[in-house]
């Protein structure tokens, strides 16, 4: 059975411990103090080369960065994200307590949506970026950026000190998949009854059943391709990876780390925490426009996001491919006209457009496609080229959600 934070017999000791229901959890910690997902095991058992990532020990690649990149966009990979925080929301007010943290406008999300927004502080800046579950009138589940999570709790435990809503920490209860390709959807279809085709972008299944674990199935990722991600039991989450691994062989999936997750929400110009968004960016600088509904009404941030609206930006987030020979990387400065302009958020190779190019938020006017930028690359400033965002978009299969 999947958690559920609509059912009171499931809440207890156990469940305020993160204890799942055949007694694994998300986030125990090994003998080097970092925390394990309930996947460590198989991806050891995978050859997965490990590494650190907001206090956790989560595979960095298996068969390597650029093949698992690939085969996403070919194909199909499986990513485990069971870090991500995990956060439940509930009570008669808990649409309107997360209405007024979030930018975007939660409480319209019908129950089986999913609302991806901005939390902001009073005076704009990001705090994090998170993606809301409406499970139920008063019922929601917020997934966050794993280095956020304590930052997050406290954030949302203060504001809902003004609304009648409860907020708990439950990342240690759910493990989570994605899985992310165009194969994606015919895979997980082989081992469900579900109407997985029937799923909309951003929309999901409440206790859906995949290879007979009982799961939260939504159409979402951070990889710029069709795809799911499955939110489960942690003491089941294991079973499930390998049904999908075994399903998915035939048709090229493959297990796939952060490395490629990072390529390729890359090359689809998704924004990363800490790079393209933080507490010193608003989401109008970051091209996030479109996720502040200032119709709604009153929400936090509000007044100082009007005024970055009236005025216009100072600073635009924009792309660029390197003309000269080198690689962008996050923190490097960049010219416009001779001057510092601003600094790369983002710069890696793009396996699927065979070029190097990068995120810059530069101050002043945006520049038009064309432009042409510098970057500083150990000591010696790069020729670059201002492009059109994102860089990669995929087609769109007739027929298909998403």
């Amino acid at each position: 059975m999947s958690p559920s934070p609509d059912r009171p017999e499931e809440a207890g000791a156990a469940a305020a411990e993160g204890q799942a229901s055949e007694g694994a959890r998300n986030g125990v910690r090994g003998p080097d103090g970092l925390l394990r997902t309930p996947l460590h095991d198989l991806e050891r058992e995978l050859g997965a080369r490990m590494g650190e990532f907001a206090g956790w020990e989560l595979p960095i690649q298996f068969s390597g960065i650029l093949e698992e990149h690939r085969a996403v966009r070919r194909a199909a990979g499986l990513f485990d994200v069971s870090h991500m925080g995990k956060i439940a929301v509930r009570g008669r007010e808990a649409a309107a307590l997360l209405d007024y943290a979030a930018t975007n406008d939660v409480a319209r999300a019908e129950v089986g949506q999913a609302v991806y927004t901005p939390f902001c502080r009073a005076d704009g800046g990001v705090i994090d970026d998170a993606v809301l579950y409406r499970r139920g009138e008063g019922s929601f589940l917020v997934v966050v950026n794993a280095a956020n999570r304590e930052k997050d709790l406290r954030h949302l435990a203060q504001l809902a000190e003004g609304f009648e809503a409860e907020v708990e920490d439950q990342t240690g209860r759910w493990g989570q998949i994605a899985v992310q390709g165009p194969e994606a959807e015919a895979i997980l279809e082989e081992l469900s009854e579900a109407p997985l085709h029937a799923v909309g972008s951003y929309r999901f299944l409440d206790g859906a059943t995949v290879a007979g674990v009982s799961a939260l199935v939504s159409r979402t990722g951070y990889t710029g391709e069709d795809g799911f991600e499955l939110y489960a039991d942690a003491g089941l989450v294991e079973r499930l990876a390998r049904a999908v691994l075994e399903a998915g062989r035939a048709r090229g999936l493959v297990p796939a780390g952060l490395g490629a997750r990072d390529t390729l929400r890359f090359e689809a110009c998704l924004p990363l925490y800490g790079q393209e968004l933080g507490e010193a960016i608003n989401p109008l600088e970051a091209r996030l426009g479109r996720f502040v509904k200032f119709e709604k009404g009153d929400f936090l941030g509000r007044q100082a996001l009007e005024r970055v609206r009236q005025e216009g930006p100072r600073r635009h987030l924009v792309g660029f491919r390197m003309v000269g020979r080198g690689i962008a990387r996050h923190g490097y400065e960049v010219f416009r006209d001779g001057e510092r302009a601003g600094f790369v958020t983002s710069g890696s190779y793009a396996p699927a457009l065979d070029a190097n190019l990068g995120l810059a938020l530069l101050e002043g006017e945006a520049p038009l496609p064309g432009e042409r930028l510098e970057v500083a690359i150990r000591g010696r400033r790069v020729e670059a080229e201002v492009v059109k965002l994102p860089f990669y978009r995929r087609a769109k299969a007739a027929g298909r959600g998403g």
